[in-house]
C-alpha cells in the first residue's frame, strides 16, 4: 500500500515495484487531488502521477476488482496489478488516535486488509518516518521508498577529487595566467582538460619523490651507510 507522500515524491512509483501489486485507498487519492493545485514541484507530480493514474484506470472493459495490469500502459518492467479501494473497510485503530486523520485512516486500512488478506504479505511504504513508526507500533510492517535511488552504496559515489596526469603543467602551463586580489593570488589555464574541469572540483598533482641517496660512513664509522 502506498501513502499519498510517495506518489508525490516520485510520480512514476507505480511502476518500480517490479511483480508486487499496488493498493491505493481512497483517502489517498483524495489527498492526491488536494495537492495538484501549484507550480511547486509537489504540485507538479501529483499532477503527473493523477495523469498515469488515469491511463491505467481507463477502459470500460477494465474490471478493478481483478485488479489493473500496471504494464498496460507500456511499462513492461511492472509486472504487478494496480488495486483501488472499492468499498469501505471497517477500521479498527487505538482510542487514542484521531480517527478523522488521513494518516490515521490510511493505518486503518492496512490493519484491515491484513485481516481480510492473512495469506498475503501486506505493506505500507511511506515516505514519512513518523508514519512508519506508528505503523510499526501497532505491528504493521512499514518501509521507505528507496526505489528511486540510483545508487545503492555509497562509496560508488564520486568523490569530487580528481588527480591530475604528471604532464598536466607541460600542457597546460604555457599559456598561464596570474594575478593577485583581494591578498589572494588567482591562476587562469588553458588546455585540452579544462572543459572536464568543474566548478569547486578538488584537483591535485601527485609529485615524485627523488629516490633517496645513501652515502658511506665517513672514516670514523667506515662500516655504517647513513642516509
Amino acid at each position: 500500500m502506498l501513502d499519498t507522500n510517495v506518489l508525490m515524491h516520485d510520480p512514476l512509483c507505480l511502476f518500480r515495484f517490479e511483480e508486487h501489486d499496488i493498493f491505493l485507498p481512497m483517502i489517498t487519492l483524495e489527498e492526491l487531488d488536494s495537492h495538484k493545485r501549484g507550480m511547486s514541484e509537489v504540485a507538479r507530480n501529483a499532477r503527473q502521477a493523477s495523469r498515469e493514474l488515469d491511463a491505467l484506470a481507463s477502459g470500460s472493459e477494465l474490471n478493478p476488482k481483478d485488479g489493473i495490469a500496471l504494464s498496460k500502459t507500456g511499462k513492461r518492467e511492472a509486472l504487478g496489478r494496480l488495486f483501488f479501494q472499492e468499498t469501505l473497510l471497517e477500521v479498527k485503530l487505538p482510542a487514542g488516535l484521531p480517527q478523522g486523520k488521513a494518516d490515521n485512516q490510511i493505518l486503518g486500512v492496512v490493519k484491515s486488509l491484513r485481516e481480510q488478506h492473512p495469506g498475503r504479505d501486506i505493506v505500507l511504504v511511506s515516505k514519512d518516518i513518523n508514519m512508519r513508526v506508528k505503523a510499526r507500533a501497532l505491528g504493521l510492517p512499514a518501509e521507505d521508498y528507496q526505489n528511486d535511488k540510483t545508487l545503492d552504496d555509497g562509496d560508488l559515489l564520486y568523490t569530487g577529487l580528481l588527480p591530475l596526469p604528471p604532464d598536466f603543467w607541460e600542457r597546460h602551463g604555457k599559456t598561464m595566467e596570474s594575478w593577485s586580489q583581494g591578498g589572494h593570488t588567482f591562476y587562469r589555464i588553458a588546455g585540452p582538460l579544462v572543459p572536464a574541469l568543474m566548478i569547486n572540483q578538488f584537483v591535485y598533482l601527485r609529485v615524485a619523490q627523488a629516490p633517496r641517496r645513501c652515502m658511506r660512513g665517513s672514516a670514523r664509522s667506515p662500516a655504517r651507510p647513513r642516509c
